[in-house]
């Protein structure tokens, strides 16, 4: 008898995926069969790369650094409500990563508001390994911005296309 598929998005914008990310996504391959990461095109932020540059940095990363892992990880786009996608993709998990307190709260509240509009999705929240706990894509942009030195945040390969952004946005 074939078991079911335990299936979980890892919801996102990832502007720019960074270490404390990857960690996630390493992380919740131990707890599901297949893993999407979901890239949500947030009308609400004005992100600093396109959906199909932040899908492909992601995939990049998963190929330059491969998991130990058997799980299929698909990187899919998705500008709908999170539940709907989740349900849209067959998944029965919803996967957060918490770096502080201050992180919770609102985690906390979308999943209350997750689970009126769909009760079988459950969430289950991650806490960021303590060396990733301090990142966020938000000060990993600002640090670019300022030509500071991202690497220890992100990739080499990330760090180069924040460089380039940030000098095609100057000139």
């Amino acid at each position: 008898m074939n078991k079911p598929l335990h299936i979980g998005v890892y919801p996102g914008t990832f502007d720019p995926i960074t270490f404390g990310h990857f960690d996630i996504i390493q992380r919740a391959t131990r707890l599901v069969d297949r893993l999407i990461v979901g890239v949500a095109t947030n009308v609400g932020k004005s992100p600093l790369f396109s959906i199909e540059e932040r899908i492909e940095m992601i995939e990049n990363e998963l190929t330059l650094h491969p998991l130990a892992s058997d799980v299929e990880i698909i990187v899919k786009p998705f500008d709908s409500l999170l539940v709907h996608f989740a349900k849209q993709e067959g998944a029965q998990v919803l996967i957060r990563g918490l770096r502080a307190v201050s992180d919770f709260e609102y985690e906390f509240q979308m999943a209350g508001t997750n689970r009126k509009l769909c009760p079988e999705l459950e969430t289950v929240f991650l806490v960021a390994s303590e060396s990733y706990q301090l990142i966020a894509s938000n000060l990993v942009r600002e640090i670019a911005r300022y030509k500071g030195d991202t690497t220890p945040f992100v990739s080499p390969q990330v760090a180069e296309k924040l460089e380039k952004r940030f000098l095609e946005l100057i000139y």
